[in-house]
């Protein structure tokens, strides 16, 4: 049975966006066509996304938050900081290039649509670089990074000298043979970094 106005819901209107997306492309895809899908009138869609750029903001909102949500689970484990972060930006890298395999079409939608929503993207980015710097922090205190380390500061760091394993403008790489072993080559890198000692030297 279609839904009445009175149970459609802001989920159920971003569902059917993102499925409508995946069909038509961000170019093509448009309120009525969503509102159709879901058998209601456009204006019971306005009524819960102003316009039609709200809904594309917050259903693209809705696609990045899955990524946060999957990695929010390394930031307050109780495991060796150093591994934690590890596992944080394997788990990224694998989000992100499931995403771009295992549903091009809609990976290449979202693409578009992360470019017109420069704000939902900065929250996003903001979002992971508060999960990295808690799980930093975490590791300043306990010991494990160098005390010197701003938390704040080399999250963000961290973020952008592993962009190549997570930035989509570097998808086609992330099939490529060697890929992984050059990610792990990265991280390592960045690892020594971390526990450098206040002069120099490693732990």
């Amino acid at each position: 049975m279609a839904p009445t106005s009175e149970t459609l819901t802001a989920e159920r209107i971003l569902e059917a966006t993102e499925e409508v997306l995946r069909r038509h492309g961000p170019a093509k895809a448009t309120v009525v066509d969503v509102a159709r899908a879901l058998g209601v009138s456009h204006g019971s869609v306005y009524r819960h996304f102003r316009t039609k750029t709200a809904l594309r903001e917050a259903v693209t909102q809705r696609w990045l938050d899955r990524t946060a949500a999957a990695l929010a689970g390394y930031v307050g484990e109780g495991r060796d900081p150093e591994a934690r972060l590890r596992d944080w930006l394997r788990a990224l890298f694998e989000a992100k290039r499931h995403k771009a395999g295992d549903d091009p079409e809609l990976f290449a939608t979202f693409s578009v649509l992360t470019g017109e929503s420069s704000r939902v993207v900065d929250q996003h980015i903001a979002d992971l670089a508060g999960q990295l710097t808690a799980i930093v922090r975490d590791g300043v205190a306990r010991g494990t990074f160098a005390a010197t380390l701003d938390p704040a500061v080399t999250a963000r760091a961290i973020f952008q000298a592993t962009g190549r394993f997570h930035d989509p403008a570097y998808a086609e790489e992330w099939r490529r043979p060697g890929v992984d072993e050059e990610f792990e080559a990265v991280v390592d890198l960045l690892m020594r970094g971390l526990r450098a000692s206040d002069g120099g030297g490693s732990r």
